[in-house]
């Protein structure tokens, strides 16, 4: 019996995301004195493969085919349950994000495995198997019981944390047996994003809101996100409103984001936008209004004006970049 992670990489490296799951898993792993596996679709070279082994992996199965260079649910699906079968994982494990929650609940039903999404703390049960998750959109926690012999889980991002315990690692190849006929998706061409960070994989995002009250008072906003090395959101009127791009829109109806610093900008907060950014490490918020319902959720917060507080934080944080 083992843990099997999919850890997700980016043009043949892996991001924080990843190693927080291999974290997890370890942690697992002691308990119940098994050993972690990972396993790893598509180009990685070998020295980006071992570094998984710095946080508990002692296995990494790489598959490696031209047919899965970009992602396609159901072959990525097959490949994955294949594996978990192979290795005899009792628990499969994935990110909280777009493609875990696409990936995993079919990997679920091509195991008959007990699937909880969003679990946010290590089992507190093994028998019967209890994990915990946030519901109602984090405004409430529960303890969801698996019965079935495999468990599939996606964890919240920066629920659990990076924590380094260096083990040997075994690369072990893996050749997929997929049909042709399995993919149905093309790809014509790529156009990719240069010199931006991409939201989803931001660790610093500063975030504006209604009141900002027009899309003229939002070069501030991006001088503080250049200053900090971060990317730029909005809430769902702002981009309603047509100030900036729905490619900026965190929230439940928008992109869902878990950097280490989140900051809310003339954000009021309703439960749609916090919904987005509660898996946030660090949320700081600036608004006029106290008894907005951001201010229940930031760990630091600023009663005022907007449009005053943000040019003396931007001066602030250049001059502690200067020293």
């Amino acid at each position: 019996m083992s843990i099997l992670v999919y850890t997700e990489n980016w043009d043949g490296k892996f991001k924080k995301l990843s190693y927080e799951l291999i974290s997890y898993a370890n942690e697992m792993a002691k308990q119940i004195n098994t050993e972690v596996t990972a396993i790893s679709i598509g180009k990685v070279e070998d020295t980006e493969l071992k570094s998984l082994g710095k946080y508990g992996a002692s296995k990494v199965v790489t598959v490696n085919s031209d047919k899965l260079t970009m992602l396609e649910n159901q072959p990525f699906a097959k490949v994955l349950a294949q594996v978990a079968q192979k290795e005899g994982a009792a628990i499969v494990l994935f990110a909280h994000n777009n493609t875990g929650k696409a990936v995993a609940p079919r990997v679920s039903v091509k195991l008959k495995a007990g699937l909880v999404a969003g679990v946010i703390e290590a089992p507190s049960n093994y028998n019967p198997f209890t994990v915990k998750k946030k519901a109602f959109t984090g405004k409430a926690f529960a303890n969801v019981v698996v019965k079935s012999d495999i468990r599939v889980l996606t964890l919240a991002q920066n629920s659990f944390g990076i924590i380094e315990d260096p083990k040997e690692v075994n690369i072990e190849p893996y050749d997929a047996n997929l049909d042709a006929a399995e993919f149905k998706t093309e790809r014509s061409e790529i156009n990719k994003v240069a010199g931006k960070i991409l939201l989803n994989d931001a660790e610093i995002v500063v975030s504006g809101g209604r009141g900002m009250k027009s899309a003229d008072n939002w070069a501030p906003i991006e001088e503080l996100a250049e200053v900090l090395g971060g990317a730029t959101a909005c809430s769902r009127p702002v981009a309603d409103e047509e100030w900036r791009p729905h490619a900026e829109h965190v929230g439940q109806t928008g992109k869902i984001i878990a950097p280490n610093l989140y900051i809310a900008l003339g954000i009021s907060g309703a439960i749609q936008h916090l919904g987005g950014v509660s898996s946030s490490k660090v949320i700081v918020a600036i608004n006029t209004d106290k008894d907005a319902p951001i201010f229940e959720a930031a760990d630091y917060g600023i009663i005022g004006d907007v449009h005053k507080i943000l040019p003396e934080l931007i001066s602030a944080v250049k001059a502690a970049r200067a020293e």
